[in-house]
């Protein structure tokens, strides 16, 4: 693949050399929960400097940091943002006790009601969208009928998949995006998510860094690179094991 390079190469690159090293967490540091080649030799390499930003929405920065940490690759909680939680914390500072209907896993239920979130798929006053291995039918006719009653629903990111530890394309949000707009074609009511530029930015303010003093590790130029762009910030590609028997994910839904 052209202008990417294997995880282990960075190490011998300038890049660690950056005051803040960005990744993205599927396809390119981690597989299905499965520690990629490299991925805690980069971690050992950067230290402190090292922050993850993941368009993961299953996930809580806590939970995701306890099961890294198991894995080999120790991160605390407050160097890792996920676009999921930070949606949840972005709605909770402009809708502070607000009546949510939420899809997504208990982690992140706990969450929400943790921020103040009322859930109530009844009567809420937003919705929001993130993955969920549970979403079954009755979830997407509910969500469908608050989309089509005017319920403004937030996408927490539009990645239509994401990769597996063997290259299989494991559905994401922007695939369940896709099957309300083909019943109640509309726009989501916002999304920080990459390609947004939203996380990089928070991850260069918690670091006190400018753009140019930091790079971003992804693995698809059409979030991350797009993302590290509308940031300011270096992007470096990433290729997975196996990119290579891959073709590249069609469909991203807008922001």
């Amino acid at each position: 693949m052209d202008g990417s390079l294997a995880l282990q190469d960075v190490l011998d690159g300038p890049w660690c050399a950056a005051r803040v090293v960005m990744a993205d967490l599927d396809g390119c540091l981690v597989a299905e929960d499965r520690l990629l080649p490299g991925a805690a030799d980069l971690a050992a390499a950067v230290g402190t400097r090292l922050w993850i930003v993941s368009n993961n929405s299953t996930d809580t920065a806590a939970g995701l940091s306890a099961r890294l940490t198991a894995q080999g690759l120790a991160l605390p909680a407050g160097r890792i943002l996920l676009a999921g939680e930070q949606t949840l914390i972005s709605l909770a500072a402009r809708h502070p006790g607000a009546r949510l209907a939420l899809f997504a896993t208990p982690a992140m239920a706990a969450r929400a009601q943790s921020l103040g979130f009322r859930l109530d798929r009844a009567n809420p006053a937003l919705a929001v969208l993130a993955r969920d291995p549970g979403f079954a039918f009755a979830d997407l006719s509910r969500l469908i009928a608050l989309a089509h009653r005017g319920v403004p629903v937030w996408l927490t990111n539009p990645d239509p998949s994401h990769p597996g530890a063997d290259g299989t394309p494991v559905p994401e949000t922007g695939a369940l995006w896709a099957a309300l707009a083909a019943a109640v074609p509309v726009a989501p009511a916002g999304c920080i998510g990459k390609p947004a530029p939203d996380l990089l930015l928070a991850a260069l303010a918690s670091a006190g860094a400018a753009p140019d003093e930091a790079v971003f590790l992804g693995d698809t130029p059409a979030t991350d690179g797009v993302a590290a762009r509308a940031a300011g910030v270096a992007f470096l590609r990433i290729r997975p094991p196996g990119a290579e028997a891959r073709a590249p994910a069609r469909g991203t839904a807008r922001c």
